[in-house]
């Protein structure tokens, strides 16, 4: 990683993020496009499938990369500020921006908590890309359940509902407004070069 990468420690003045959230941001929407189809994949493979503990250990390795990086992402904005929005988008926008950033980061925090808990509390190992083994905590399966109604009926379909509103306002800031947000989140291309 060359020096200027993380040199760009502030907003700029051209209203984009900075390198560091551009590469947290699109590492994690990688992150998140890859976890889901292994989870829709896993939960319904017959459990006598050759690969499905394969496909629960990298579900659950991602999901712990990802709450790190969120985890890292929000440090990194609390002494970076969010450059400000265009002037000209409704105040309504505005706040259901931000109030939309909000809940991605407690659901993307809160899914892979609840993922832990629901393996760690029922037993379950849970090994790091199977490089090394997370602690499990005391068997309790009250607590287990209620960690699976958190990441399976509520957090999954928020997370498909948070990625679906992200990217539809992102296609229709593209698209309707054509009004550069996009931008914020991309790197500034240099004049003359493609």
């Amino acid at each position: 990683m060359d020096s200027g990468y993380l040199a760009n420690s502030s907003t700029t003045s051209s209203g984009r993020y900075t390198l560091t959230a551009q590469a947290l941001h699109w590492i994690t929407a990688a992150l998140m496009f890859v976890i889901l189809p292994i989870a829709w994949v896993m939960v319904n493979m017959p459990k006598s499938a050759q690969f499905r503990g394969l496909l629960f250990t990298l579900h659950k390795s991602v999901g712990l990369t990802i709450v790190v990086l969120v985890a890292v992402r929000i440090a990194w904005r609390a002494k970076h500020p969010v450059p400000p929005l265009e002037v000209g988008l409704a105040r309504w926008a505005k706040v259901a921006a931000g109030g939309s950033h909000w809940v991605l980061y407690v659901v993307l925090v809160g899914m892979p908590i609840s993922g832990y808990l629901l393996d760690a509390a029922g037993g379950y190992s849970i090994f790091y890309f199977g490089l090394f083994s997370i602690p499990l905590l005391p068997n309790s399966p009250a607590l287990s359940s209620a960690a699976t109604w958190v990441h399976v009926a509520v957090g999954q379909w928020l997370v498909y509902a948070l990625i679906f509103l992200h990217v539809a306002a992102s296609i229709w800031h593209i698209s309707v407004r054509r009004d550069g947000v996009l931008d914020r989140m991309l790197p500034k291309q240099e004049p003359g070069r493609g």
